[in-house]
């Protein structure tokens, strides 16, 4: 018999599906296919914007298979989305650090922190079967 997803683990999927958004945006910013500067600012990676493509759009693949793992329950769904959005983090601040601007890389920062809060509640690790 299936086991029921929790309502908790669909808002996660959700949320990792905007994140995988957010990555694939911050992808065509990079790829210079989507405007780079706008109302949240500049996008930039250092001086070498197709690494910063290259790296954004592996992290949107990731999301995209967790979101998957994430819809199914799959128990390393919450392990991988919980690494995820900690290297979002990362690469977040490294993109600011690397010209782009607070302002354009918020989005993902914003997200891919409450993503990492949630994953960490205790009713997010129990519907996966995770210790506390």
């Amino acid at each position: 018999m299936k086991q029921p997803r929790p309502f908790g683990v669909t808002l996660l999927a959700i949320l990792a599906a905007i994140g995988a958004i957010v990555a694939v945006w911050h992808t065509l910013q990079m790829l210079h296919l989507a405007p780079i500067s706008g109302p949240l600012g500049q996008a930039h990676f250092f001086t070498f914007d197709l690494l910063g493509a290259l790296m954004w759009g592996i992290l949107a693949l990731i999301y995209i298979w967790v979101v998957r793992m994430l819809w199914n329950l799959q128990p390393q769904g919450w392990l991988f989305v919980s690494a995820l959005s900690a290297l979002n983090l990362i690469f977040a601040i490294v993109s600011i650090l690397g010209s782009s601007s607070w302002q354009a890389m918020a989005p993902a920062i914003v997200l891919n922190g409450i993503i990492l809060i949630y994953t960490q509640l205790s009713g997010v690790k129990s519907a996966f079967g995770v210790q506390k």
